[in-house]
């Protein structure tokens, strides 16, 4: 039992699940502060070479406070290339986690791809996540990626989704 707790609390604490970083804590998400005594690392060795915007404030309460992508993650979001994995029907994500993402059924491992918005033809480069759901389940969008492709965020738009 002694050497079981200093491994798990190792894995706990180091802030990274197959190589990416972890989200934020509960308390984060919820609107409270961490625990500012609270050690994590900033980055952990990544697949993708994709750095997430930071969290929205715990004060955030508009569309534009939680999307804290830049202009420039936005413009490199916009980019393309890829092969089809088929349309969905995409809700809005937590609008706490940020960053470009789908968590979709279409993907087993996380995968960056493309999501094109066909009622405007808007499209933008995002990180597939899988959702862990039964094929046809319907996928969940991430707000700045909803905001650039112009999609209804009280809506279930349709979308297509491409994989690099």
């Amino acid at each position: 039992m002694k050497y079981i707790v200093p491994a798990v609390s190792g894995l706990i604490l180091s802030g990274c699940v197959n190589g990416l970083s972890v989200g934020p804590s509960v308390n984060e998400t919820a609107g409270v502060s961490a625990d500012p005594n609270l050690v994590r690392p900033l980055a952990c060795p990544a697949t993708l070479d994709t750095t997430p915007a930071p969290p929205p404030p715990p004060t955030a309460r508009t569309v534009e406070q939680f999307d804290t992508t830049t202009a420039e993650d936005r413009a490199e979001a916009e980019l393309a290339g890829e092969t089809r994995l088929g349309s969905t029907i995409a809700s809005l994500g937590s609008p706490a986690d940020p960053g470009f993402w789908l968590k979709t059924p279409f993907v087993t491992e996380l995968a960056m791809g493309r999501v094109e918005y066909p009622a405007n033809g808007k499209s933008v480069n995002a990180e597939l996540r899988p959702s862990g759901g039964e094929a046809g389940s319907g996928s969940q969008l991430s707000l700045p990626a909803m905001r650039l492709l112009e999609a209804p965020l009280t809506g279930l738009p349709e979308v297509i989704v491409y994989k690099n």
